[in-house]
């Protein structure tokens, strides 16, 4: 007897009842949409028919005079229907009457669920996959077709796709999976309604599992929709398909659906056509690991995962604009490239170098090979004393731990999460890592618990490389991941926070692999993935950015290009990826002693003494560093001066950064030229200017300014418009950030008077507008965010890289760029569109305000400006700032200004400290205006 079977019979007996149309007034559903249809089974020698629910837009497409592209099938999970589908049907509809190509949407309803017939019988997954083809072969369905499902309905789609090839054009899948690992307890919510005695009363008896899974929407559903959704399944007698389709979930490997899905599960590897996957990843029933097995089965799928979406992705986001965008960017695409051979190792490695000779650069790791045998520094620890390291015992350390990786199953290919502070351990793990083709992921402790856990779930790393801190928190937050740990712990330790290996022990193990005379694997090629790099999460979620090897060396290229980092450089870096670029530059390398987690902790003596500990040239640190170090400034000794005075070149970068800040460090360390560099983790090193240049540039608009165009960014309906002559220019003000670097293009996209960046790309000076760049070292792409990457290439030249940086700008007649807020911070008002910088920069002149903030409050088109100050002195509660500074605000930003509010402090982002939250502040200040409580921000 299989366990379907013994589950099933935990079920209240069904019933058979005939197909009905859903009722009127449901909330979304178009009413022309239904569709009732006989279809006879197949194998069936006595003819047994049932009926079928269907929503089908033909009818209307074919009012409109449209000839459909495709047929886009979609089919529903457990205990949804049809009706889930609604918004794409609704989506097609109204882009087919606009012009757009039409597409066809078939929503089935299956058998025993939403208005479908009760059969009275129980359908396991074969019979389900068979029902599908039933009502196909019925529609006389032609080619091409696109499935979509969710939940178990995306594996009932997958059988449909699987067994016709010959109309099949595509897959599209939302949560679901095809494959569960033997011995891997499954979801909790669905263990808890296989439990004993739970199966019928939870399924059928009672709509418990129905309103559960209806709970899991973000944000909660509307009552209108919960209606929609509970209309066909108001009785226990109808509710019989709920529980059936529970009891089919094919939990050990006697189970009577197992075979059928393991089938379906080996045939996924063959689909060759365009795939896209769109995910929820708070589902607490399919979650990421699922989505891993689809991607490693369908390694050319197209994935978006909608961060804050969970198992309802169709109620959640914007699922149907998504596949709609991607249909028509796939409808005229061949099928992906079939499989490329595998070639002989000694093949493969002379291709690779080949490869890097041709891009002009070298692998990261080239100077561990070349000065293996140098005992001059390669790197120097602070913590907790300084620790010199050798480019030979970096070199050997390096190869020890790639090995000792090899041997314990690490694969090119495989993720790595970094959870290690900066140091010599970190940057031998890194360049193992990288060296041996694993994908290092990086997402920094200054992102927080909650951003970490966004990062590293979201990456799925198959290893966890950490420290005490971060494997701590891998163990309590469920990261997933197999544990390598830098130190040891005792065993009861080791076994809490699952490790299987230390540091020491792949030491150890890969010495005894180079001993034995086994190689390590071929080198990476320039365009394999190295690194997913995670953004700051400044102004939203923490996005992975993957880089190439080839696009990691063109960012250390560009580093020596700009600033002559190379061999013999010593590079102090307060800022962990410079700390970690600095072997593959050549360069000896120290992070001074600080709290990573907060810049603010680093002082002015310890960047002296990280200077001499290397004797360092160069000297990078963060804006919020930088308060601090001036800060601090009068610590410093006769010595520690001699040593800065040594520096020949320092750099700050990562936020805006002002020219007395600037000044005031320059001053630590006379001899040196400042720089304050303009990039971002997208692009680390876009553009640059010194202290002089921006002193220059200041100079070059300090001239009288009519008030309305001060801080008003040019607008466009379509395209740029016209330069202003110079000597009756009117700059929008901005932050200055200066010329293109060497390998560099920037160009700028105009905003129309909505403040959307729609220009074409334009290197015309004095138009406002997003910035966009090009070079060698642009990251390659979004980790499993297709609509992010596709909207951040948007407008590109075809054959090129280009990046929206999500910045706003504009250019000089000089070539300079001026950078005028952030895309997201854009005000747009009645009487046009203002960017935030400069208004900010001119209340900041005021000798009584020490920062501000410049926000939109309102509807897009009528938004009303409000400034948000901290004052001199500071400011202890949050107050309407008194009617004469009120006046000097107004008067200094030159427009209408709703509201000028004082507060104790301006709230920043996690990781810089520095960069001001204008998006937060912006829902603040609408509360405080619509009467709410007068709270901190």
């Amino acid at each position: 007897m299989t366990e379907t079977r013994t589950t099933s019979r935990r079920l209240p007996r069904t019933v058979s009842a005939p197909a009905a149309l859903p009722p009127a007034g449901l909330a979304g559903l178009d009413p022309e949409w239904s569709r009732l249809f006989e279809v006879t089974r197949s194998g069936s020698a006595g003819g047994v028919t049932h009926g079928w629910h269907l929503l089908d837009n033909g009818p209307q497409l074919d009012a409109l005079g449209v000839l459909p592209v495709g047929t886009i099938l979609c089919v529903h999970g457990n205990p949804t229907w049809a009706y889930l589908w609604r918004g794409l049907l609704s989506a097609a509809t109204d882009a087919a009457a606009t012009g757009a190509p039409a597409w066809r949407v078939i929503a089935v309803d299956q058998l025993d669920m939403g208005f479908s017939s009760r059969t009275g019988s129980f359908r396991p997954l074969k019979r389900r996959v068979r029902d599908l083809g039933d009502l196909t072969d019925a529609l006389d369905l032609a080619g091409p077709v696109i499935t979509l499902g969710h939940d178990w309905g995306g594996v009932v789609s997958l059988g449909w796709a699987v067994d016709h090839p010959e109309l099949l054009a595509g897959v599209m899948l939302l949560n679901t999976a095809v494959h569960h690992p033997e011995g891997d307890p499954i979801p909790a919510p669905l263990r808890l309604a296989l439990g004993r005695g739970i199966l019928g009363p939870a399924t059928v008896a009672t709509p418990a599992f129905l309103a559960t899974t209806l709970a899991l929407a973000h944000p909660p559903l509307s009552t209108e929709v919960k209606r929609g959704y509970r209309a066909p399944y108001l009785t226990s007698a109808r509710r019989g398909g709920i529980g059936g389709f529970v009891a089919d979930i094919p939990v050990a490997l006697a189970h009577e659906s197992r075979p059928e899905l393991d089938r379906i599960a080996a045939a996924v590897r063959s689909l060759s056509v365009p795939t896209l996957l769109l995910w929820g990843p708070r589902d607490p029933i399919f979650s990421d690991r699922y989505l891993d097995d689809l991607v490693e089965r369908m390694p050319h799928a197209r994935v978006h995962r909608f961060e804050g979406a969970g198992h309802l992705l169709a109620e959640d986001a914007d699922y149907a604009a998504a596949a709609l965008l991607w249909l028509g960017d796939t409808v005229a695409c061949s099928p992906a490239d079939a499989p490329v051979l595998v070639e002989p190792v000694e093949t493969a490695v002379s291709a690779t170098r080949a490869a890097w000779e041709s891009v002009g650069t070298h692998p990261l790791w080239h100077y561990l090979d070349e000065l293996q045998c140098s005992d001059e520094t390669a790197l120097v620890d602070m913590q907790p004393a300084p620790r010199m390291v050798s480019w030979r015992l970096l070199s050997r350390r390096v190869r020890q731990i790639a090995a000792g990786l090899v041997h314990i199953g690490v694969k090119p290919g495989d993720r790595v999460s970094l959870l290690v502070p900066p140091s010599a351990d970190l940057t031998a793990v890194l360049y193992a890592c990288v060296r041996i083709g694993a994908i290092v992921v990086v997402a920094d402790a200054g992102l927080g618990l909650a951003g970490l856990t966004r990062a590293v779930r979201g990456a799925r790393p198959d290893f966890v490389i950490g420290a005490a801190p971060g494997l701590m928190a891998a163990r309590v937050l469920r990261w997933p991941g197999r544990k390598i740990s830098v130190a040891r712990f005792s065993a009861p330790m080791a076994r809490l926070l699952s490790v299987e290996h230390t540091l020491a022990e792949l030491i150890s193990l890969g010495q005894a692999r180079l001993d034995a005379g086994d190689a390590l694997p071929a080198e990476p090629a320039p365009s394999d993935p190295a690194a997913v790099l995670f953004t700051s999460g400044s102004t939203g979620p923490a996005k992975g950015v993957v880089y190439t090897h080839g696009q990691l060396s063109a960012v250390s290229r560009a580093l020596f290009l700009q600033y002559g980092v190379g061999v013999g450089t010593g590079l102090v870096a307060g800022f962990a990826p410079f700390a970690l670029l600095g072997p593959a530059l050549g360069a000896r390398s120290v992070t001074p002693d600080m709290d990573v987690t907060a810049p603010k902790t680093l002082t002015a003596t310890a960047v002296a003494a990280a200077v001499a500990a290397i004797d360092a040239t160069v000297v990078f640190l963060s804006p919020a560093a930088l308060v601090n170090v001036v800060a601090t400034a009068q610590a410093l000794t006769p010595v520690d001066h001699a040593a800065l005075a040594g520096v020949q070149r320092f750099l700050s970068a990562g936020a805006p950064i002002s020219e007395s800040l600037l000044a005031q460090a320059a001053a630590l360390m006379p001899q040196a030229t400042a720089h304050t560099p303009y990039g971002m983790t997208e692009g680390l090193l876009m553009a640059d200017i010194t202290l002089e240049g921006i002193r220059a540039a200041a100079a070059s608009v300090a001239r009288p300014q009519t008030a309305d165009a001060v801080g008003r960014a040019a607008v466009v309906p379509t395209t740029p418009v016209a330069e202003t002559p110079a000597d009756t220019a009117t700059p929008a003000g901005g932050v200055c950030v200066g010329g293109s670097t060497a390998t560099t293009r920037i160009r700028i996209s105009a905003l129309d008077a909505s403040g959307a960046s729609v220009g074409e790309l334009s290197d015309q000076p004095n138009v406002t507008g997003e910035i966009v760049v090009s070079a060698p070292h642009v990251k390659d792409h979004y980790d499993r965010l297709w609509l992010t990457e596709r909207a951040s290439r948007r407008g590109a030249v075809p054959g090129e890289r280009w990046h929206r940086t999500g910045d706003v700008g504009h250019l000089d007649s000089a070539g300079r760029l001026w950078v005028e807020g952030r895309m997201p911070h854009v005000i747009v008002t009645a009487g046009g569109v203002v960017t935030p910088v400069g208004p900010e920069q001119r209340i900041e002149t005021l000798s009584d305000v020490s920062r501000a903030a410049f926000v939109g409050v309102g509807p897009i088109g009528t938004q009303q400006q409000v400034a948000v100050i901290e004052t001199v002195p500071g400011a202890r509660r949050v107050h309407r700032a008194p009617e004469p500074l009120a006046a000097a605000v107004r008067a200094a930003v030159g427009s209408p200004v709703a509201a000028v509010l004082v507060v104790p402090g301006l709230p920043t982002d996690i990781r810089h400290n520095s960069k001001i939250d204008r998006s937060r502040l912006s829902r603040w200040a609408a509360g405080i205006l619509s009467g709410g409580r007068w709270v901190k921000p």
